[in-house]
């Protein structure tokens, strides 16, 4: 008798931790060898995304297979082009050529990726931290730069979009030049300048937040443009709205993030970041056998608040689901996911962080407090653990909600 499939669509947080929670609760039933659990990713490693924007690159990656291999998870590498919900088929595009995998129960978590509109020169000239790739293509790039000729702008760099990717970019960006320039003995000034077309930075931290950023932005000696946009890119520079012009080598887009396109291909109503309505139990609303988690997935917390593109809700999204997969397989009873705090940290760079509880964002922590629990978060906390240890593997995956780490 063959295996029955679980299949999970997606190696970032949420896809990873759907694995790992459906391959535990498989063990925790003593059923391993009635599923075969299979992870399909675009590359072999899970990204820690959140570092993109980070100037040291060498920790943000970590194989997929040091975590999958150690408790039996299969991994299919190639890029998802097609879902048939009648037949319960996906079709993988791999170097090896087209494969169909058929799934008795599936899990959809290929994630969000960065909204490029149409500005001219944006994809010949601009660059972002959206992927790996990107955030080693920027680090290249602005290695690169002392060893081109002197010419207005070299050392300039714009961040396009005040939200949380555009700001922790922005403020990493001062001390990454001036590193650049003191490894080449190079005294040219830098300069670093935030464009959004709110009126203010940090909209997506509230009123209590801005103040604090504003703060660090200033500190920082980093320049603001708000409430206008970005009308053309060009490679020596960007032409505003208001019509300024400024010359920069170097133009960082961080303005806005929608969910993988392939969640058009489900036949469900998505919201305005494309995403599919999950239920409690991350069950896609209006279909069956199918769950989903992450950034593809819109799942109401606490009554009233969606969930956000976040890893803080992704990874307990993909433990939910991933338990709730094999309940749901075998039809055992779910457990219905509930968080009841939010937190937000975000980074400034030497500047420190700011730490926000609620929804309403008020401000708990700032400085090196708070740039202390962003570190903890960020490169401790949401890493599986790396050990190749089985049981630890399993036991990180179990279907909780981690509560907000101490601030000291």
């Amino acid at each position: 008798m063959s295996r029955q499939q679980i299949l999970v669509l997606g190696g970032g947080f949420a896809g990873l931790w759907s694995a790992l929670g459906a391959q535990r609760k498989l063990a925790e039933l003593g059923r391993e060898a009635d599923v075969e659990v299979t992870l399909v990713s675009a590359d072999a490693f899970h990204n820690i995304r959140v570092r993109n924007y980070e100037a040291d690159l060498s920790a943000i990656r970590v194989p997929l297979d040091d975590v999958l291999e150690p408790i039996g998870v299969q991994r299919v590498e190639g890029k998802v082009v097609d879902v048939d919900w009648e037949s319960q088929v996906v079709s993988v595009k791999t170097a090896q050529g087209e494969q169909r995998l058929a799934y008795d129960r599936l899990v959809f978590a290929l994630g969000s990726q960065l909204v490029r509109p149409s500005v001219p020169g944006l994809v010949e000239y601009g660059f972002d931290v959206n992927t790996y790739p990107a955030a080693e293509r920027l680090s290249a790039h602005l290695q690169s730069l002392a060893q081109q000729p002197a010419a207005p702008g070299q050392w300039t760099v714009v961040v396009v979009g005040a939200g949380l990717t555009g700001t922790e970019t922005a403020t990493e960006m001062p001390a990454r030049l001036r590193k650049l320039q003191a490894e080449q003995q190079i005294t040219q000034p830098c300069r670093v300048i935030l464009v959004d077309h709110n009126p203010h930075v940090g909209s997506d931290m509230g009123d209590s937040a801005r103040p604090v950023i504003e703060q660090a932005l200033a500190a920082l000696g980093i320049e603001t443009r708000l409430g206008t946009a970005i009308t053309a890119i060009t490679a020596e520079g960007i032409t505003l709205a208001t019509g300024e012009q400024i010359p920069a080598r170097t133009v960082v887009w961080c303005a806005g993030m929608h969910a993988n396109p392939l969640t058009q291909l489900f036949p469900v109503e998505k919201d305005r970041l494309g995403r599919v309505a999950v239920d409690e139990f991350m069950r896609v609303r209006g279909m069956t056998k199918v769950f989903a988690a992450g950034d593809v997935a819109s799942a109401t917390l606490g009554g009233t608040h969606t969930s956000v593109m976040s890893c803080q809700h992704g990874r307990p999204m993909g433990r939910f689901a991933g338990h709730n997969v094999v309940c749901d397989l075998f039809g055992l009873p779910m457990l219905p996911l509930k968080i009841d705090w939010y937190v937000t940290v975000l980074d400034l760079g030497p500047w420190g962080a700011v730490y926000t509880e609620g929804w309403d964002r008020q401000v708990i922590a700032q400085g090196a407090a708070a740039k202390h629990t962003k570190q903890v978060i960020n490169c401790q906390r949401i890493y599986p653990p790396l050990n190749r240890n089985r049981e630890e593997i399993l036991a990180a995956a179990a279907p909780i909600v981690q509560r907000p780490p101490e601030i000291h």
